[in-house]
């Protein structure tokens, strides 16, 4: 994988952005600043009519300086000339002895007469006011009494708003580098997010096979790789899938194959013992014949448990569930097995109620479950002699309980063949949606099953 492809070359590239952000991006600023103010201020000056109110200030003092008192005639040229020059100005001369002289235009709220304290404040009313005032006094170094007056307003030589008077637009400068940089990273790891969350979602969408969909790689980076090797895993997952349902079809097949291959010589030996029956035989070899037969119905029973299973795990066992009365199933059950328990000596305790216990449940299914249950007993629990069924209230409801006295049940699964009985008994259970538990102790085993 190219490094210039790989979300790290990127975010590298993003890391060296903001370093070179504040070495780089504030001199620049600060320049960009520099000539908007330069040329901003031209430009201001440029704008105003007759210049600053600096300028203005120098004009009026020079003017000043070049006249005299002792020639009114000459001042009162001089401003009919000044008015011309700035129409917009008011303009007036007061002489030593305190009058007001010309006026142009005439201003009736200036005195006729002024006294030195009502000059001082006119001059102090004046400073920073609108209209703008100049006041200079006549004569060379401006040292006669008699002074001269120009007031503009200010809007002619001040602009209330500069354009481009500076630090805004540079914090505005500052402010849109820093979103780009801000929005360059949001971006870059809101994509990663998307493909990380898109890789999420695959990894919990699954197909008609129940595994996980592959994903379109699109780019060969870090998440690309990743990716591919997500896609690898479900081609490897698929592959053992495949597998495992080969391999089970094969084992139900020889399961099945197996079953039907063992019940014919099975057959073959109780025909022969059923000959041996009509034959005289001694008490150590009626014994052996009987001994025979037991193994050969356990055998029989096995093969039958066996192909069951199969068929169960296959999903090809049929059930049909309908509402039925579980005490009368287990006394029907429990009388077909009575003869066989007498003939082990096993004591059968039944007490159950005269009412009904109704639930849904498969008939031929709830009875293969008590023949499981009531087998184990006999063969794995007979050391016990005695076999207990009745309903008891358990966890907050009805449940039929089976007891034995021996401790078959604890030991059977590992080597008496009664592991595949009792897994047939929780299959069917879970189908007809029937809870069970066992309980196994040194004093025997307790199985309840509650009503749905």
């Amino acid at each position: 994988m190219k490094f210039r492809q790989t979300l790290l070359s990127r975010y590298l590239l993003i890391i060296l952005f903001a370093f070179l952000f504040i070495p780089i991006i504030f001199p620049v600023a600060s320049i960009l600043y520099m000539l908007i103010q330069e040329n901003t201020q031209t430009a201001n000056m440029d704008y105003l009519k007759y210049g600053s109110g600096k300028e203005l200030t120098t004009i009026w003092h020079k003017q000043a300086a070049e006249l005299t008192e002792k020639d009114p005639t000459q001042i009162d040229k001089r401003l009919h000339e000044l008015k011309q020059t700035y129409p917009e100005a008011s303009l007036f001369w007061v002489d030593s002895a305190g009058s007001t002289r010309l006026q142009l235009p005439v201003q009736e709220q200036l005195p006729s007469k002024w006294t030195p304290a009502s000059s001082i404040q006119f001059m102090k009313a004046s400073i920073d006011s609108d209209p703008f005032t100049v006041v200079s006094f006549l004569g060379a170094d401006h040292k006669e009494p008699g002074f001269m007056v120009m007031q503009l307003q200010r809007s002619i030589i001040q602009i209330d708003k500069p354009v481009g008077s500076g630090t805004p637009f540079y914090l505005a400068f500052l402010f849109i580098m820093f979103a780009f940089f801000f929005l360059i990273s949001l971006l870059f790891f809101r994509h990663i997010r998307k493909r990380l969350l898109s890789l999420q979602s695959a990894m919990t969408l699954h197909g008609d096979n129940g595994l996980p969909m592959p994903i379109l790689i699109k780019k060969n980076d870090e998440i690309g790789q990743l990716e591919t090797a997500f896609n690898q895993m479900v081609e490897q997952l698929k592959e053992s899938k495949e597998r495992e349902r080969a391999e089970e079809e094969l084992r139900k097949q020889l399961i099945a194959s197996l079953s039907h291959d063992l019940r014919t010589p099975l057959t073959v030996m109780n025909s022969h013992l059923y000959s041996l029956h009509k034959e005289p035989l001694s008490l150590n070899a009626q014994a052996a014949v009987k001994q025979m037969e037991q193994k050969i119905t356990s055998l029989d029973s096995l093969i039958e448990n066996l192909l069951s299973y199969t068929l169960m795990t296959s999903g090809r066992y049929p059930l049909k569930l309908e509402p039925l009365d579980l005490l009368r199933l287990v006394r029907e059950s429990a009388a077909s097995w009575y003869p066989l328990w007498e003939q082990e000596g096993i004591v059968a305790d039944v007490e159950l109620p005269d009412g009904a216990m109704l639930s849904v449940v498969d008939k031929a299914g709830f009875r293969r479950v008590l023949d499981n249950l009531f087998q184990n007993v006999t063969r794995h629990a007979s050391g016990g002699k005695y076999i207990g069924i009745t309903v008891e209230y358990s966890q907050g409801q009805s449940a039929l309980v089976i007891r034995d006295h021996g401790n078959g049940l604890e030991a059977a699964p590992t080597g008496k063949g009664a592991g595949i009985g009792l897994a047939i008994v929780d299959y069917l259970l879970k189908e007809m949606k029937l809870e069970w538990h066992r309980d196994t102790q040194a004093s025997g085993t307790t199985i309840y099953i509650y009503s749905n």
